[in-house]
């Protein structure tokens, strides 16, 4: 079954290229130094809705709506005018190199009351059907790898401007069948995870250029949570846990127009890799197989290039969002990352149209190069709101 293990671990390698997930050490094609971070799941960071797909990535500070399960679950007790919402979405992932790869999410959220609001959302990553076959060639069946997350959110609003919110998470990643394992001493499992968020929001409202204007800014680490591994004896992952800072600023022109600027940090709070001699020896850098709080903490302290390879684990997402009389929505943004860390780079652009209590958003992803695995990504979403607020 060597054969089929290799191509199974192919379709994952490409499913998570993108997110730099697997530890990568070497040179870049322009000469610049690669150390991207290792973790397990990174599929739990790759951003589900087209309205903030669409503006470059940026999420943590918009105007609430029922996607802030993902983005910055203590948003959602600012949601108004309605008790109850959930969003479809669907996103084609790598579709030009792997036909049937993709990620679905489902997000719920309900008001309590004016103070308390509930979320609940469920991810799934199909990795795509993967025919087995012996070494001879001979058919085993099929198999298919995926993933999926399912979460609990509470958001509490504290006075009219600011809330916390709570999140936990139960992972599941299913990347091998036990066919894989066969004439192996080794014993492949599914991992197994559960893991918490915390985040804030806060929002002002105030005049700006003679206009009414509304400035937010909110925070969200998402992923805190336990290691994970695919063997009884192998490796443990440390799970993508991720800091998002993210600010947002919204003008109201007049009765019908009106603008958000938005900008979105993003830092995984993961060990970084050192750099080790021949002889597995760290020669700079920090050992990186220590315990969840220890990685979590020592993740602004631990590259080996020091401070300045630090701040090259920040990627940042600029986004602005165009909205017509709360009905029609133009959208884009800009996502950066820099190329030691994995080089993700590209324009998105997008649409959102509103009618009654539906709303139907569309983003694409233009990556910057041409034969990047992200390049014309497409992502769907359907948003309903019901239930009139008292």
């Amino acid at each position: 079954m060597k054969l089929v293990y290799r191509k199974a671990s192919f379709l994952y390698l490409l499913s998570i290229l993108p997110l730099a997930a697997l530890a990568q050490s070497g040179t870049n094609a322009d000469g610049s130094n690669l150390n991207s971070l290792r973790t397990a799941t990174p599929f739990l960071n790759i951003s589900p809705d087209s309205r903030s797909g669409a503006m470059g990535e940026a999420g943590a500070a918009i105007s609430p709506d029922v996607n802030a399960n993902y983005w910055n679950p203590s948003k959602l007790t600012f949601i108004e005018g309605n008790t109850n919402g959930i969003s479809a979405s669907y996103s084609p992932w790598l579709r030009h190199l792997v036909p049937d790869v993709s990620l679905s999410y489902l997000s719920y959220y309900h008001h309590l009351d004016d103070r308390n609001t509930i979320g609940a959302s469920l991810r799934y990553f199909n990795l795509g059907l993967i025919q087995l076959t012996d070494r001879m060639g001979t058919d085993q069946g099929t198999y298919r790898p995926n993933e999926f997350s399912i979460d609990g959110s509470f958001a509490r609003k504290f006075g009219d401007n600011f809330s916390l919110g709570l999140t936990l998470r139960y992972i599941h990643s299913d990347l091998s069948s036990q066919s894989f394992a066969a004439g192996s001493t080794e014993t492949t499992k599914a991992g197994n995870a559960v893991a918490a968020d915390i985040s804030m929001y806060h929002k002002s409202e105030m005049q700006q250029f003679g206009k009414d204007a509304v400035f937010s800014y909110g925070v969200n680490i998402s992923n805190i949570g336990t290691k994970m591994s695919y063997s009884e004896v192998g490796q443990s992952y440390f799970l993508p846990t991720n800091l998002r800072v993210g600010l947002a600023n919204t003008v109201n022109i007049d009765d019908f127009n009106q603008v958000t600027f938005a900008l979105d940090f993003n830092k995984l709070l993961v060990p970084t890799p050192p750099k080790r001699d021949a002889n597995g020896l760290i020669i700079s850098g920090k050992n990186d197989d220590v315990s969840v709080p220890a990685g979590i903490f020592g993740s602004f302290s631990d590259a080996p290039g020091g401070f300045s390879e630090e701040l090259k684990e920040v990627s940042v997402s600029p986004g602005v969002e165009y909205l017509y009389d709360q009905q029609f929505a133009i959208r884009g943004g800009y996502f950066y990352e820099n190329a030691a860390k994995g080089g993700r780079q590209y324009l998105t652009l997008g649409v959102g149209l509103k009618y009654d209590v539906y709303r139907f958003d569309f983003s694409y992803l233009a990556a910057r190069q041409q034969n990047s695995p992200l390049a014309n990504t497409l992502r769907f979403t359907l948003v309903v709101n019901f239930g009139s607020n008292k």
